[in-house]
């Protein structure tokens, strides 16, 4: 059973920083991908971003304006989320998820989900 754990939420102020960390165990060379999603209060959950595997591909959501950047750490087996000049409207809870599918780009396409972590941005 795949167990994904994050870590690295907070409260930062407008125009900071916060990175973003996901741990995981039991997983198997069936995962394809480990992305990030978030949801804020009362709002659906969205795609974020994703990396591959192998960590050569990564898909990042629009919305983001290259603030942010995935990364992944196959010696610790860890994904992260360096998250740079973040905005009020970045406040939700971020989720780490795998998929068995391919590099995922939807929330749809995620099977493993872990319990998130809440980054708070003050204004």
């Amino acid at each position: 059973q795949v167990r994904l754990v994050e870590s690295g939420g907070g409260l930062v102020q407008a125009g900071g920083s916060l990175r973003l960390s996901c741990a995981a165990s039991g997983r198997t060379l069936d995962t394809k991908s480990t992305g990030w999603v978030r949801q804020a209060p009362g709002k659906e959950r969205e795609f974020v971003a994703s990396i591959s595997s192998s960590g050569r591909t990564t898909y990042y959501s629009p919305f983001l304006g290259g603030r942010f950047t995935i990364s992944r750490d196959h010696a610790k087996d860890t994904v992260s989320l360096q998250m740079d000049m973040l905005k009020p409207e970045d406040t939700a809870v971020y989720y780490c998820a795998d998929s068995l599918l391919g590099v995922a780009t939807r929330v749809g396409e995620f099977d493993y989900w872990g319990r998130g972590t809440q980054v708070t941005v003050s204004s």
